[in-house]
């Protein structure tokens, strides 16, 4: 059964966490063979919620694999073996899914596995990039400094992310909220108007039918409204998986006026850090250019690595390899041709990522400040055109009669 525990370590920090034990005895005891002295341990009810939906308990978000990675690091820089700091991450854990990941990778390990080994059993958890930061840090002895970089390189991905999911936030509610209405409207309001409309034999103006023929459309044919959408988002799905159709779209994704700028920006961010630490780890540089890649995520960056990847394996240098593609600023390319000169190559990459990550933070403020007035152009548009049409036979109306 699952168990909620308050304990004690020997520096006397009180500690709270879930443990899976068949008695409150058999727990107590174990915690106490970890060198911690429980004060109280209860057994936790089930949520109800998690029995309708348990997907929700049993899977590790991108904040776990954070909060396990820096703990990791932290517990391995103090001098603890692997072995006890998986041990305690697992009974300080509160979350079931984590808990039971670490008692695997721990299981694992015991029985002989490196831990790259261990994590790569689980690639839904940890990423490529994870798992071969872990392998190229193993052999050179260096795996809590490296699990220290990537937690940072994990925070700074997440609140990257976070940034730019924030930034599209408030345009896709107001748009979401704007379609709604106009859906009310079209299905509600305007049917009703039409008809008191037919009713006083209004002649209406061509606004008004616009209107009134769109609002009848919906309402006859909006099963076939819908089924036309959901296959044409069906259809969009399948193309973009083709590898033409990523060409396609990333493509036009590049060109598009400030989005096409903050995805480059965005891009050029994840490469060149990623490629630093791997680099500052230890990986080969080909090997590094290559993972790299698999953290682009427009297709043309990918494929430019890639290629990049393969020149640098016949001799050439990664600057010389960069500067062939226009997709690279040559301020990356300088900084990576002044690393290769010094030998720090893995400090000018992450040293560009900070660049282009404050060239992200100013491009979401210059499209946040040209998104608002563009949404007020469309809601007063959309609205205007709207009242518009429903206010000029009532006007009409009201002129005759007089």
């Amino acid at each position: 059964m699952k168990l909620g525990y308050k304990a004690v370590n020997r520096e006397g920090k009180t500690i709270a966490g879930v443990i899976e034990a068949d008695e409150i005895k058999d727990a107590a005891n174990y915690l106490r063979e970890h060198d911690y002295f429980p004060i109280t341990i209860k057994e936790i009810e089930k949520s109800k919620l998690l029995d309708f939906v348990p997907f929700l308990a049993n899977k590790v978000t991108q904040k776990d694999v954070i909060i396990f990675t820096r703990q990791l690091a932290l517990m391995l820089i103090s001098g603890l073996t692997i072995i006890k700091a998986l041990d305690i991450i697992k009974v300080q854990s509160n979350k079931k899914a984590l808990s039971d990941l670490v008692e695997n990778i721990i299981n694992d390990i015991q029985e002989g596995a490196s831990f790259s080994k261990a994590i790569g059993r689980y690639p839904n958890v940890f990423s490529p990039i994870y798992i071969s930061l872990a392998r190229a840090s193993e052999s050179s002895g260096l795996l809590d400094q490296s699990l220290s970089r990537l937690a940072d390189n994990l925070e700074k991905q997440k609140k990257l992310k976070d940034s730019i999911k924030a930034a599209f936030t408030y345009p896709i509610i107001v748009l979401t909220l704007m379609i709604i209405v106009i859906i009310i409207m079209m299905v509600f309001v305007i049917p009703k108007l039409s008809s008191l409309y037919e009713e006083l034999g209004v002649d209406l103006p061509l606004p008004t039918k616009v209107v009134v023929f769109t609002s009848d459309f919906i309402v006859s044919f909006w099963p076939i409204i819908m089924g036309v959408l959901f296959l044409l988002v069906f259809l969009f799905k399948r193309f973009h998986k083709t590898e033409e159709g990523r060409i396609l779209i990333d493509n036009f994704l590049l060109k598009i006026p400030l989005i096409g700028n903050l995805s480059k920006k965005a891009t050029l961010v994840e490469v060149s850090r990623t490629l630093g630490i791997l680099i500052g780890s230890g990986t080969l540089v080909v090997e590094a250019l290559s993972q790299a890649a698999n953290v682009a995520g427009n297709v043309h960056y990918k494929n430019a690595m890639m290629e990049v990847s393969k020149r640098v394996e016949k001799g050439i240098t990664v600057g010389d390899a960069l500067s062939s593609y226009a997709l690279f600023p040559p301020i990356l390319v300088q900084l990576v041709k002044v690393g290769e000169q010094t030998g720090k190559t893995n400090e000018t990459l992450l040293k560009a990522s900070e660049y282009f990550e404050a060239e992200v933070n100013q491009a979401l403020k210059t499209l946040i400040a040209a998104m608002e007035p563009i949404i007020m152009v469309v809601l007063g548009v959309g609205v205007g055109f709207l009242v518009f049409s429903i206010i000029t036979p009532i006007y009409k109306l009201t002129s005759s009669i007089q």
